[in-house]
């Protein structure tokens, strides 16, 4: 199954855009690329320490990412039509976990690659912390790869509570994929879980950066 073409508004976005704010401003760097599938259903699933990570993420993997957005914001004129092109689907307020997922299979079984930020919410010290098992049941449900990815610095850039960027690096560090679990059983998508939250993690500390330590 081929990846769906990424839109004219997700390139212009992304390169106009995402790219000379992560490239120039943060001095953003990519490690691993070689790890991410080209084509095909994929559960990216990263730690979470900030709102930038979304659009990093999406441009650093070479392919779209569809991620997950409150339905609100696709009533915004104009930023409504922009997400919804650049793969991001609608979760209502208060919305079931399991609508969540629906909807989430249903765009990897289009091909995407569907982002998940392990703990659900921002980090403020931008490790992954409190893992939920959606991931690993998405990936379950559907036989999509999960890989794993650590996006290192945001959280101090612009973490929780913080109003203005600090222009720190960035870097996002991409691990091998890891196989879907053998089943939707709980003990099954606990052991994904521990293998995405230990290689995340491990993948932070092995990039740390001399700015982040110096600062």
């Amino acid at each position: 199954m081929k990846q769906p073409r990424a839109s004219l508004p997700y390139l212009i976005v992304s390169y106009l855009f995402v790219y000379p704010i992560f490239r120039i401003l943060f001095r953003g760097r990519v490690f691993g690329l070689v790890n991410v599938p080209l084509d095909g259903s994929l559960v990216v699933v990263a730690n979470h320490g900030s709102h930038l990570d979304p659009p990093l993420l999406g441009h650093a993997l070479g392919r779209p990412v569809a991620f997950m957005a409150k339905a609100e914001l696709f009533q915004v004129p104009l930023l409504g039509s922009l997400i919804r092109a650049c793969g991001a689907y609608p979760v209502k307020r208060g919305a079931s976990d399991r609508e969540a997922i629906r909807v989430a299979c249903s765009r990897l079984e289009q091909g995407w690659a569907t982002g998940v930020f392990l703990d659900g919410t921002r980090q403020a010290d931008g490790r992954v912390n409190e893992p939920l098992h959606g991931a690993a049941l998405l990936a379950a449900r559907t036989g999509a790869s999960l890989l794993p990815v650590a996006i290192i610095n945001t959280h101090r850039v612009l973490g929780p509570g913080q109003f203005f960027p600090r222009f720190l690096p960035i870097h996002l560090r991409i691990g091998e994929p890891i196989p879907p679990p053998l089943s939707r059983k709980r003990n099954d998508l606990e052991i994904s879980t521990d293998k995405l939250q230990s290689q995340i993690n491990f993948l932070i500390d092995s990039g740390l950066i001399s700015e982040q330590i110096n600062d």
